[in-house]
């Protein structure tokens, strides 16, 4: 009976560790950290939003030394200009959660910055339809929502 609740912790440890895995829950963020370089260039007077359709999600290294990050390219509706968009480390964000892919249509909210002579929307939310959104920064100060822990996670989410 011993042998068998020992095993049974075993295995529940186990699976709580694979589950950690796979939630990202210790993601490459060399580059990405609050107060870093990067993280500095997020202004909250800068905020905007844009619409439009997702031509391209791919990988960047914003500067030398960062971990990869995704970024999409969007067609904004408006002028039908191509803007790049920045979402976070790539270890970090699940574009799956919204099922997001290239052609979807897409409401972005950020703020703007010039990253090496270019504009460019660091995202705090990408809409997609009216029930999907994947949040990756806090909407009123732009902490990122990879600095924070899970458990901070969940009550920005729920407090929605």
């Amino acid at each position: 009976m011993r042998k068998l609740a020992v095993l049974a912790v075993v295995v529940m440890m186990s699976l709580v560790g694979l589950a950690q895995a796979g939630s990202k829950a210790n993601p490459d963020l060399k580059g990405w950290e609050r107060g870093g370089e990067y993280d500095k260039l997020f202004d909250a007077k800068e905020a905007d939003a844009i619409k439009g359709r997702v031509v391209k999600i791919y990988d960047i290294v914003p500067s030398p030394g960062m971990a990869t990050g995704l970024a999409l390219q969007v067609e904004d509706k408006k002028d039908k200009t191509l803007e790049v968009v920045h979402l976070g480390p790539k270890d970090f964000i699940d574009l799956s959660s919204i099922g997001l892919k290239e052609g979807d249509q897409v409401k972005v909210a950020g703020v703007w910055a010039e990253f090496d002579g270019q504009d460019v929307l660091l995202a705090v939310k990408v809409k997609k339809g009216e029930d999907s959104q994947l949040k990756v920064r806090r909407t009123k100060d732009g902490f990122p929502f990879w600095s924070m822990t899970p458990e901070e996670r969940q009550r920005e989410s729920s407090a929605e």
